[in-house]
C-alpha cells in the first residue's frame, strides 16, 4: 500500500487492529487510546499526517531523529514500545464504550504483567480514567502504578487536542524519559 491510503481504504479500516510494537523488558510502553481509520488503513500507529505523536517523541529526546510511522518497528531500539486501550479503530476515540476502555484497562495490566516494561504512559486522560475508574486522574505520575510499573499519564498528541502545543507535549513526554532512566529495575 502507498504510504497515504486512499478515502476507500480508510473507511474500509473500521473495526481493524495494528499489532503492539513491545518494548524491551524494563523499556517504557507507551499506550495510545485506539487506533484511528488511517492509521489501521497503514497499518502504524500515530500514522494520521498532523498527529503531533512522532515529532514530540523525538523532540522529548525518547528518539534520536524524527522517525516516520513507518519505522514503528524501531522504537524497541530506543527502549520503546506502543500499544492501545482498546484495540479496534475507530474514527473518534468517541465511538468506544466504557465497557472497551475497562476492558482494555485490565488487557493493558496483563500486558504490562506479562513484557515488564518500567514504565507505562497512557496518552489520553479522559481515556485513562474511564478505563481505570479513576475519574480524578490528571495528566502527570501516578502514585498507584499497573502491573509492576510506574504509570504516567499524558496529554493525548492527537491534533484535536489544541490544549497543549508541540513544546508543552514535548516537556511532558521529557519528564516520562527522564523518569524512566530514574525507575531501578
Amino acid at each position: 500500500m502507498a504510504s497515504r491510503p486512499t478515502a476507500a481504504e480508510i473507511a474500509a479500516a473500521k473495526d481493524r487492529t495494528i499489532p503492539d510494537v513491545v518494548p524491551p523488558h524494563g523499556g517504557v510502553l507507551l499506550c495510545g487510546i485506539n487506533p484511528g481509520l488511517y492509521s489501521a488503513a497503514t497499518g502504524w500507529h500515530f500514522a494520521r499526517p498532523g498527529n503531533r505523536f512522532w515529532p514530540v517523541l523525538h523532540r522529548s529526546g525518547f528518539t534520536d531523529r524524527r522517525l516516520h510511522p513507518s519505522e514503528q518497528d524501531l522504537l524497541p531500539s530506543f527502549g520503546l514500545g506502543i500499544t492501545n486501550l482498546a484495540a479496534r479503530a475507530t474514527a473518534q476515540a468517541a465511538e468506544l464504550t466504557a465497557g472497551e476502555l475497562a476492558e482494555g484497562g485490565a488487557l493493558l495490566e496483563a500486558f504490562v504483567e506479562r513484557h515488564a516494561p518500567r514504565v507505562v504512559a497512557v496518552l489520553g486522560v479522559t481515556a485513562y480514567r474511564t478505563a481505570f475508574g479513576r475519574p480524578k486522574a490528571r495528566i502527570g505520575p501516578q502514585e498507584a502504578g499497573l502491573g509492576g510499573a510506574r504509570l504516567w499519564i499524558l496529554p493525548n498528541p492527537s491534533g484535536l487536542n489544541a490544549h497543549y502545543t508541540a513544546e508543552t507535549l514535548a516537556e511532558e513526554f521529557a519528564a516520562v524519559r527522564t523518569a524512566s532512566a530514574e525507575v531501578t529495575t
